[in-house]
């Protein structure tokens, strides 16, 4: 995993802390790390000099929304479907003459491994951002998607209301 510098957590990028809470309801208490271990902790990157079409080319191939960028082994930035769309396609640039570096994002939003999931769906609604890197201890630990939170949310809900009608049908 990459080792982020201790200037990455200036203003360049926002890190959910442990014991940092956006909402006193969270209810939802499934951590990252949980997620983590369901779907993998690989993180997929690319460098800052490689064109968009070639980054757009490994989304495709590993079915992924985004990668990480990384420079001499430092996170620097994340790229992703939106960016493509939004400062190749819609300004008539060319995928294969524009770099990852030119498009990326460089504000990244992180969270680390217990964050929960309500937590991570606040910061993701409030920073307008759809894939979070867990950092923790300067280190990338993965990447969760706002794919990865709403299924867990799903899945929490079908939880519930099975639990629920359990009890009504039976009483217990």
């Amino acid at each position: 995993m990459a080792e982020l510098p201790k200037e990455y957590y200036g203003s360049s990028a926002f890190c959910l802390q442990p014991g940092d809470y956006l909402r006193e309801e969270a209810n939802l208490m499934q951590t990252v790390d949980e997620i983590l271990e369901v779907k993998g902790r690989d993180v997929w990157a690319v460098g800052p000099g490689a064109t968009a079409y070639e980054a757009l080319e490994i989304m495709a191939d590993k079915n992924v929304g985004a990668l990480m960028v990384v420079e001499e082994g430092r996170p620097v930035g994340i790229f992703s479907e939106r960016d493509y769309a939004r400062k190749v396609i819609l300004k008539g640039k060319s995928s294969k003459n524009t770099t990852v570096g030119e498009l990326m994002t460089r504000e990244m939003v992180c969270v680390n491994r217990r964050s929960t999931v309500s937590e991570c769906m606040a910061l993701m609604t409030a920073r307008k951002t759809r894939h979070l890197p867990v950092v923790e201890g300067g280190r990338l630990r993965g990447i969760v998607s706002i794919g990865d939170i709403v299924g867990e949310i799903i899945s929490n809900q079908d939880f519930t209301i099975k639990e629920m009608e359990k009890y009504i049908l039976t009483g217990h």
